[in-house]
């Protein structure tokens, strides 16, 4: 199928990796990791024990790693960027605490959950425990302009999540709504975390919207790239389970292209088995929706599209003249897309 002849292509290639980019900002991970071991202490002993568990979890920081990066490329000389990375992180820890609730989550990069550890309620209250933190942090800073940058950016997230249960198990969902999604529940703190770092630079308000841009295009393509993942084999070799979204009735790119090319036939299967959430037990529905992704084209398609998003990413960066940091977030593009292979 169309799928697997473009991956095995792609296989020839020398795979993309985070390498550039953590070397880069190596000694400041370092301080930023301190950072957060730090302010996650609290004399409620069930507050650090389960923020603990998540942070550990195996993430690669990529989100506080393109803050340093993009702070580095506009010069910044200065510590204010540590804190502002945690602040990041701690943003997006938050909200996979909230999320694992909301979708009932029982896996997180390949390890149980926390609220399948510690419960819901737990959960929730140590999400909006870290929230919190992360505004400590933003005032912490001092700069009105960095509070307004990540509290909005707070704020679309939210937004995105709502949207996203609104177009939950609903086949009817348009391309337009599902990049609404994306853009506010992953694509915004990716946008407000490399646009900071031209802030603490005190950078023209030009440089400043470019990383703006690039981060929002990287972070749609990371997300189109995560939602064509969970129903490709890749994702087992990643070490991660498939068919998550499939199973919970989210509906994503791969999903509304297939919907859209598919027959009577296809679109009755795709309803019972994501709107009704009608589904056998054995996986055979969910080899089947692989199937139809594949005989649509939707997974390569939807890995075009990412890769039309991470070409604006790319251009966002033209304004910035050559430099290891420049190279590191254009590598970067190329890796969040190629893990798709």
């Amino acid at each position: 199928m169309a799928i697997v002849v473009n991956l095995e292509e792609e296989r020839g290639k020398k795979p993309p990796s985070l390498d550039g980019l953590t070397a880069l900002v190596s000694s400041d991970l370092e301080k930023v990791n301190r950072c957060i071991v730090e302010r996650m202490h609290s004399p409620v002993a069930l507050i650090p024990q389960l923020a603990g568990h998540i942070v550990a979890a195996g993430g690669k920081r990529l989100r506080p790693m393109l803050t340093l990066a993009s702070a580095k490329l506009c010069g910044h000389t200065g510590q204010r960027h540590i804190k502002l990375s945690a602040c990041v992180e701690f943003i997006h820890t938050a909200t996979l605490l909230h999320d694992d609730v909301v979708d009932d989550s029982s896996l997180r990069r390949g390890m149980a959950s926390a609220n399948a550890l510690f419960g819901n309620k737990p959960s929730v209250l140590v999400g909006d425990f870290l929230f919190s933190r992360s505004f400590e942090l933003m005032v912490e800073d001092g700069s009105l302009q960095v509070l307004q940058i990540l509290s909005r950016a707070s704020s679309v997230i939210a937004e995105g999540e709502v949207l996203q249960l609104i177009t939950a198990n609903d086949t009817s969902t348009s391309e337009d709504s599902y990049l609404e999604v994306i853009r506010a529940k992953t694509a915004a703190l990716f946008a407000a975390a490399c646009r900071i770092g031209a802030v603490v630079a005190d950078r023209p308000k030009v440089e400043e919207e470019a990383l703006e841009s690039y981060g929002l295009n990287l972070g749609i393509a990371f997300q189109l790239i995560d939602d064509m993942l969970d129903y490709s084999a890749r994702q087992e070799k990643l070490g991660k389970a498939i068919g998550d979204d499939f199973r919970e009735g989210k509906i994503t790119l791969p999903v509304i292209l297939a919907f859209r090319r598919g027959d009577d036939e296809e679109r009755a299967f795709w309803k019972r088995t994501l709107e009704d959430l009608d589904q056998d037990d054995d996986g055979k529905d969910l080899q089947h929706a692989i199937t139809l992704l594949e005989q649509n084209a939707s997974l390569q398609d939807t890995v075009n599209r990412a890769r039309h998003y991470g070409a604006i990413a790319r251009d966002a960066l033209g304004i910035f003249p050559e430099s290891p940091a420049k190279a590191a977030l254009i590598d970067i593009i190329d890796f969040c897309i190629d893990r798709a292979f």
